[in-house]
């Protein structure tokens, strides 16, 4: 169940369903159903005041059967519309005329003595921001601090995007239907919306062959069947030469870490290089990786000649200018996979003002306008020349920089950056979202809280870089590094820095390996 539909998606589902003969009041009667069973855990006995609030379509009428429900059980429940029950449609109409005591005008004074509120409002396809009545009685239940149980998404939550349509409830726990939407996942949805809980409510998973879902909630079970297992007989370099280009002497730490998190993901040999006195420093910080005097985009072409190096990480700590633009355009026309961070992507910057230089750090490229080649033109086009893979992993911050203000969700943002760059794109954050040039995507979701420390993102492109110096597809090594990366941050907890999490990483793949062999999956 890790395929995630959007609202219109969602629809279509419902619409495929009855194509199939399930009626669509059956799966109103279910829905109500789940969100009864789930309110039910919700509460702490039976002399419970629970407050139901219905909207004008369907969401009202989940709303409706969930009341009944908890009615026949034995609970106090009371049912608040917003708007005319003459104005009801359909099933839901037919639900609001089973329920057998009054409906009251959904108001704040709907709020008064309830111990549960049960958000049925305004599902996810919701099309513009709450306003007027609607927003007052929303920000009443965020003011009341009750309990919310929100049905399909919490009331102003846009299901498509995660993003919020005015103001939107805070929820519990949310109870959702056949499959969850992008915005159960994307920020400030997924806090919004607590606790998800995905009920069967009849439609055939049939249907899902006829929708072709593109977009996927990370998970092993999408890209297990890659991983490079150690091997008895095996060689080093069976399992990849991973190349970690440094920075200068100052800023060798970085590229250190990127360099660990490649060996600990499993590649066979990793070499750090850089110019004479940076790998003097480096040289006295490490023992099992190696290190190479190696400055300059000629004598890297020269380096990477040798096809046993065949994935190169290159950015971390490598400083913004035209100096790291042609290092990278170097490597790019080498036959190693590529993984492209930070400065290696800031060196293409499309714009220039005092945060991105502030961020930067180095300055950013001649202040006289003249870029030279370093334009995101120009790294596009040499991506898109070259058929073995290139992974960005960028911040908000170095995308926006790299891709401009591209329109639509975090999904759409980094499907339509990885269409036009050739390239898979990592956008990183909370809800941290993978897409391929091919429209595919995943959305992450265990990602910590603790992962926000500096280099953590440094790890991440070594261990990107080691999954695909282990010949693991580009989308795969990007989405399985991420999730392992959640995996090992959530391991260690709270006090976490960068350095921690390579070596939370054998533990973490132990897990899976185990996992695996017990599900069959190799």
């Amino acid at each position: 169940m890790n395929e995630l539909l959007t609202p219109r998606e969602t629809g279509e589902a419902d619409r495929l369903a009855e194509a199939q003969g399930v009626a669509s009041l059956d799966l109103m009667a279910r829905a109500g159903k789940a969100v009864a069973d789930v309110a039910t855990l919700m509460t702490r006995g039976p002399d419970i005041r629970i407050s139901v609030l219905c909207g004008p379509g369907n969401n009202g009428g989940d709303g409706f059967v969930a009341a009944r429900l908890l009615r026949d059980h034995g609970f106090d429940v009371r049912v608040f519309l917003l708007g005319e029950k003459s104005a009801l449609k359909g099933d839901a109409a037919e639900m609001a005329r089973r329920w057998p005591l009054p409906i009251r005008p959904a108001t704040p004074d709907a709020l008064q003595s309830m111990h549960l509120v049960i958000d049925a409002l305004f599902g996810a396809g919701l099309s513009r921001p709450l306003e007027g009545d609607a927003a007052e009685l929303v920000e009443a239940v965020n003011a009341s601090g009750l309990p919310v149980l929100a049905v399909d998404v919490p009331s102003g939550l846009d299901g498509a995007s995660g993003e919020v349509r005015g103001v939107a409830i805070q929820a519990r726990r949310t109870v959702t239907f056949f499959r969850m939407k992008p915005g159960h996942l994307l920020m400030p949805g997924r806090e919004l919306c607590g606790e998800v809980t995905v009920a069967d409510i009849g439609i055939p998973e049939s249907v899902l062959e006829t929708l072709k879902p593109r977009l996927n909630e990370n998970a092993p079970a999408l890209w297990v069947s890659h991983f490079n297992w150690p091997k008895h007989g095996g060689h080093k370099y069976d399992r990849g030469h991973a190349v970690i280009v440094s920075g200068p002497a100052l800023q060798t730490g970085a590229a250190r870490l990127g360099a660990r998190g490649a060996l600990r993901s499993g590649a066979g040999v990793v070499t750090l290089v850089g110019n004479a006195t940076a790998t003097a420093i480096i040289a006295t910080q490490i023992t099992s990786i190696m290190v190479r005097s190696v400055s300059g985009a000629k004598a890297l072409s020269e380096f990477l000649r040798d096809q046993r190096r065949n994935a190169v990480l290159i950015g971390p700590g490598a400083s913004v200018g035209q100096e790291t633009a042609a290092d990278v355009l170097a490597i790019l026309k080498s036959s190693a996979s590529t993984v492209l961070d930070a400065d290696a992507l800031t060196s293409f910057a499309d714009t220039e003002d005092e945060g991105d230089r502030a961020d930067a750090s180095m300055g950013f490229l001649a202040r006289n306008g003249d870029r030279g080649p370093a334009q995101p033109s120009t790294l596009f086009a040499a991506i898109k020349e070259r058929k073995p893979a290139v992974v960005m992993t960028p911040h908000e911050g170095e995308f926006k920089r790299v891709f401009g203000e591209l329109p639509g969700s975090k999904v759409e943002r980094a499907r339509a950056a990885a269409s036009l760059s050739g390239a898979v794109v990592v956008l990183k954050g909370a809800d941290t979202v993978i897409a391929a040039p091919d429209g595919r995507a995943m959305i992450n979701s265990n990602a910590p809280a603790t992962l926000a420390t500096a280099g953590s993102g440094d790890v991440l492109a070594g261990f990107v870089t080691g999954l695909l110096a282990q010949r693991m597809p580009a989308f795969e090594a990007a989405s399985a590094a991420v999730w392992l990366h959640g995996q090992c941050a959530d391991a260690f907890g709270i006090g976490l820095i960068a350095e921690d999490l390579p070596d939370l990483l054998p533990g973490v793949l132990q897990k899976l390996h185990q996992a695996t062999k017990c599900s069959g999956r190799r």
